[in-house]
């Protein structure tokens, strides 16, 4: 009998993303911080917090098959994570527009027999912004939730120029890397190529 498969997240976003492939799914939300240790790379960062996620939701629920993300918007050195009020993301936006960052999403899928954990890097080119755009797109509240303080699904899709890599890796889950994963851990048939 398949396991179970459950969703580790508050994301409205990985959840669509899930569900737009047909998947039956379950969601159990873990509450993880997401603080940055010392010396941690990006992608280490966004694996662990998944795989902390994962951890949570699985000694809830063992026997099922846990799927938790992370997602972060990297300029430079710097992890930008969601603004803390509408000054933050006027700041976070500043700082994208008309530059090229990275966003990093580590994915966690736990079983029974362990956990597979993995980061996919997508780079996005952003316009250059007026400081009028960026204050009304703040006025609007969708980027307060959200890593980097953008939706690239929503309004803020409007200020990139480029992406190079996976669209939904943005949005906040690989779908490519994320499928092939659930393919390895059994969940899906081998010929279920989507």
């Amino acid at each position: 009998m398949r396991p179970t498969l459950v969703l580790a997240s508050a994301s409205p976003r990985r959840r669509e993303l899930l569900a737009g492939q047909g998947l039956s799914f379950d969601v159990r939300i873990s509450d993880v911080p997401e603080l940055v240790e010392p010396g941690e790379t990006p992608a280490a960062f966004t694996q662990r917090v998944a795989a902390e996620k994962a951890a949570v939701v699985a000694t809830q629920l063992p026997g099922a098959l846990v799927l938790a993300a992370d997602t972060a918007v990297v300029l430079g050195p710097a992890i930008l994570g969601k603004p803390g009020g509408p000054a933050e993301a006027e700041e976070m936006l500043r700082s994208l527009a008309g530059n090229t960052h990275e966003v990093i999403t580590g994915v966690c899928l736990r079983t029974s027999a362990g956990e597979e954990r993995f980061a996919v890097r997508t780079a996005v080119r952003f316009r250059a912004l007026e400081p009028a755009e960026i204050r009304w797109y703040v006025s609007t509240g969708e980027p307060l939730d959200k890593a980097g303080a953008y939706a690239i699904q929503g309004r803020g899709g409007a200020f990139v120029e480029a992406i190079y890599g996976s669209y939904s890796n943005v949005v906040g889950l690989p779908l490519a890397e994320t499928l092939a994963a659930l393919r390895r851990a059994g969940f899906l048939p081998q010929w279920a190529q989507r």
